[in-house]
C-alpha cells in the first residue's frame, strides 16, 4: 500500500477525533443480539446441529455476530460517509490536488473503514472469550479472519458507492445488508433452510465469513475453510478494482 494512502487515514482521523463516542456505540448492537437472542433464546433452544457437530446455540450464534459486526462497522464509513465527501462535500478534488491519487485515495477509505471493523471485531471477540463461547485455539486467527471480512465488504461498499446519485440510495445498501444478516446462518444452521434457498445462502459473502469464523471458533477446521478464504480474498480484489475505477471515472466527471 503506498505511504500516501496513510496520510489520508490521517486526515480522516483529524476530522473524527470528536465523533469517537458515535463510533464506539456501534460496538453494542451486536452485543445486545448476542445477550437478547444467543442468551435470552439459548436457553430454551439448547444445543444445535450443524454441519454434524452438536454445539450450544450460543456458541453458534457467536461467530455469526462477530462477523456481521466486522460487515457493519466497515459499511457506514465506505457508503453514506464517502458519499457525502464524493456528492456534496467535493473533498476528493482537494486531496487530488496533491501528489495523492485515486487509488491512494481508495486504499486509504477502506482502511480507514477496516480500522472500525476489525475494532467492532476485536472487541466482540473478547466478549465471547469471556463468556466462555471460544472452544479451541484456533480461535487466535479469527481477528485474522474477520479483518478479511470487513476488507472484502468495505470494498464492494466503495464500489457500491460509487454507483450512488443520491443520498436515498445508500437505503438500498442497508436493505442489502438486512437479508444478509437475518439469512446468512447467523442464527439458524444451513440445514435447516429449504434445498433450493440453501444454494442462495452458500453464494452470499457473509455466509462465507461466518462460516470462517464459526469453525475457527469451534475447532472444527477442515478443507472447507480454504474455499471461505478464497471466496473473501476474490470477492476483495474484485471489489476494489471496481471501485478504483469508477471512483477515477466519478472524479473526472
Amino acid at each position: 500500500m503506498s505511504a500516501r494512502a496513510f496520510l489520508l487515514v490521517e486526515r480522516n482521523f483529524v476530522v473524527y477525533r470528536r465523533a469517537w463516542l458515535i463510533i464506539a456505540s456501534g460496538f453494542f448492537e451486536p452485543v445486545f443480539y448476542l445477550l437478547s437472542i444467543g442468551v435470552g433464546l439459548g436457553a430454551l433452544v439448547g444445543d444445535v446441529v450443524d454441519d454434524g457437530r452438536i454445539i450450544d446455540y450460543t456458541s453458534f450464534v457467536a461467530p455469526g455476530l462477530m462477523a456481521a459486526s466486522a460487515m457493519n462497522g466497515v459499511m457506514t464509513d465506505v457508503t453514506s460517509n464517502i458519499f457525502y465527501r464524493l456528492r456534496y462535500g467535493k473533498v476528493y478534488e482537494a486531496i487530488l490536488a496533491t501528489p495523492i491519487g485515486v487509488a491512494d485515495v481508495a486504499l486509504g477509505e477502506i482502511l480507514v473503514a477496516l480500522m472500525r471493523g476489525v475494532l467492532y471485531a476485536a472487541g466482540f471477540l473478547v466478549v465471547m472469550i469471556v463468556m466462555g463461547l471460544v472452544h479451541s485455539w484456533w480461535a487466535l486467527l479469527a481477528l485474522p479472519a474477520a479483518t478479511l471480512i470487513a476488507f472484502a465488504f468495505a470494498a464492494v461498499g466503495l464500489a457500491a458507492t460509487t454507483f450512488m446519485r443520491h443520498s436515498e440510495d445508500a437505503r438500498l445498501v442497508q436493505l442489502a445488508l438486512l437479508p444478509l444478516f437475518l439469512f446468512s446462518t447467523t442464527f439458524y444452521p444451513l440445514s435447516e433452510y429449504a434445498p433450493e434457498l440453501r444454494i442462495l445462502v452458500e453464494v452470499t459473502p457473509l455466509y462465507h465469513g461466518i462460516e470462517l469464523l464459526r469453525a475457527l471458533s469451534t475447532g472444527t477446521v477442515g478443507a472447507g475453510v480454504l474455499s471461505h478464504v478464497a471466496y473473501l480474498a476474490a470477492m476483495s480484489a474484485i471489489s476494489l478494482s471496481v471501485a478504483i475505477r469508477r471512483l477515477d471515472r466519478r472524479l473526472r466527471i
